[in-house]
């Protein structure tokens, strides 16, 4: 059975021996400006998995991850010295996708603010199609189009052609 806990604590232990050992001990012209974002650890404590980031264009990126990997038995070394577990974890360096993944998130928020903003301006513009209010009203559906109501020619007899009252 696996500890969880364990691993969680050995990752971020690693984390932070990695990022120090980086800034201070690893001398690498090839390494830029990089940032560990995350660690994370087997449930075995046999392999870590160290993700980063590196701030520039993909020449930069391309060099950092070279100069990580060159550097990568150091730093399992400086791992294993101050986190004194038994089996010092390999390191794997995988970049991290969040920044590229939140850019894009951020693009398509863009593209939907400009098209809402389309709908606003054509919004204001518009004009009804037809009369403001489309709907017939109960009142209106009685009345013919000389305002009378239907199945009556005159409105001012109260007798039925045969001469008597209508019951009314």
């Amino acid at each position: 059975m696996t500890d969880t806990a364990r691993a969680r604590k050995l990752a971020d232990r690693i984390r932070v021996v990695v990022a120090e050992t980086l800034q201070r001990r690893i001398k690498d012209p090839r390494l830029g400006y990089v940032t560990i974002t995350d660690t994370r650890v087997t449930g075995d404590l046999r392999e870590a998995t160290v993700f980063y980031t590196v701030y520039g264009d993909d020449e930069e990126r391309a060099a950092s991850a070279a100069a990580l990997e060159s550097a990568k038995g150091v730093l399992r070394s400086e791992v294993g010295r101050q986190t004194g577990v038994r089996f010092t974890p390999t390191l794997a360096f995988v970049a991290d996708a969040l920044p590229d993944n939140a850019r894009t998130i951020d693009d398509l928020l863009a593209k939907a603010r400009a098209a809402d903003e389309e709908v606003r301006k054509t919004a204001t513009d518009a004009q009804y199609a037809g009369d403001a209010d489309p709907y017939r009203k109960p009142a209106e559906a009685d009345l013919d189009d000389d305002d009378e109501p239907e199945g009556r020619e005159d409105s001012g007899d109260s007798e039925d052609s045969e001469g008597g009252t209508s019951p009314a």
